[in-house]
């Protein structure tokens, strides 16, 4: 068992969500690498200070680039803005330093590929933060479609819908303007990066992208509210997913829906503790929907808690990412999802923004 000094660059929202899951992944995990938070940077010195002070790491850096190279720092983990993210893994790869980069991968798909090459040359261990394919229902979900418990898959619905600017009156900031800071910047790699996980690969879409309130108080909006599109996966799958920030009422709405030849899942992350199983090999009289309670038997789940139904929570998911994040290091071996995992991602996305404006199907093109 060994240390290894961890930097993070960012203190909000995910760089205090990375700090408590690595604090905290040792003793749940036992891993065998043992991380220290070394060293934080933030907007300002100031605000790394107050991080650092606040989340226990025992330097604060002037800016990321004296964390990036800094001797003490061995692994990075990337949570600031989208458009710092390539410059930053560019470093630390330079550097032969691993990076557990947040979604999405870079501000644009130039910038995308090119941490991918950045990444597979330096050979350094590598993932994205899609944290929320990585509960055990959703485990689950995957060692269920893998066994064939529903049989081969004929569709897939899958949405990632929220609220937080539903209201028109909501004012103008950093998550209206740009387009990676818009839905399909924000929301939608996530179900996107969901259905690869269950379904596989997409091999075409249509989409539509739009702006619902294009001026708030304090601003134009540059960037869209919300999206739908229809795909068509490699195993010949059909399926549709729709992505909002404008959806009222719904505060996590990560949900998918599987059919199968023999049965089908439902998922909802506003009951993240829940996966609903049909399957056609039961008697008629009993045949439906099953609400499963995850528990000890389900993946990831006893290191938390050993109360079936009692159930894990986001902070979990984050943990369960360090886990794998220190796993990669340790082995050498990736673990998924890689960079190229987040470039395909990526690539999806880009595809929807041309069918949205050319009003046409696309074939997705790959790196």
């Amino acid at each position: 068992m060994g240390e290894i000094g961890i930097g993070i660059v960012g203190g909000g929202y995910m760089g205090k969500a990375h700090a408590v899951a690595m604090s905290a992944v040792g003793a749940v995990f036992d891993t065998g690498l043992r991380p220290r938070l070394e060293m934080v940077s933030a907007g300002s010195p100031d605000s790394a200070e107050r991080y650092r002070a606040a989340y226990g790491f025992g330097r604060a850096a002037r800016d990321w680039k004296e964390l990036v190279a800094d001797p003490q720092v061995e692994a990075i983990i990337i949570a600031s803005p989208q458009s710092t993210h390539r410059a930053i893994a560019e470093a630390a790869f330079a550097l032969g330093k691993p990076v557990l980069c947040e979604k999405p991968m870079g501000a644009t798909l130039d910038d995308s590929r090119a941490m991918v090459e950045a990444a597979e040359a330096s050979g350094a261990a590598n993932m994205v933060g899609f944290n929320y394919i990585r509960t055990p229902a959703s485990r689950f979900a995957r060692q269920l479609i893998a066994e064939g418990a529903i049989g081969d898959i004929t569709w897939f619905r899958g949405e990632h819908t929220e609220d937080f600017y539903a209201d028109p009156q909501a004012p103008a900031n950093w998550r209206t303007d740009g387009r990676a800071n818009g839905t399909m910047g924000d929301l939608a790699p996530h179900m996107i990066n969901a259905a690869l996980a269950l379904v596989g690969p997409i091999r075409s879409l249509i989409a539509e992208i739009e702006t619902v309130h294009t001026k708030r108080p304090g601003g134009t909006v540059s960037n869209d509210d919300h999206a739908q599109m229809m795909c068509r996966f490699e195993n010949g799958a059909m399926g549709s997913m729709y992505f909002s920030r404008i959806a009222t009422g719904r505060k996590m709405g990560y949900a998918y829906e599987i059919t199968g030849t023999r049965g089908a899942i439902r998922f909802d992350q506003e009951d993240q503790n829940a996966l609903w199983l049909y399957r056609m090999d039961e008697p008629e009289a009993v045949r439906g929907f099953r609400k499963i309670l995850t528990g000890p038997a389900h993946p990831d789940y006893l290191p938390f808690c050993q109360g079936p139904g009692h159930g894990t929570g986001y902070q979990d998911q984050i943990i369960i990412e360090a886990r794998d994040f220190l796993r990669a290091i340790e082995t050498g071996e990736p673990v998924w999802p890689t960079f190229r995992d987040g470039l395909a991602v990526n690539e999806i996305v880009a595809a929807a923004f041309a069918s949205s404006r050319t009003k046409s199907w696309q074939t997705i093109q790959t790196l």
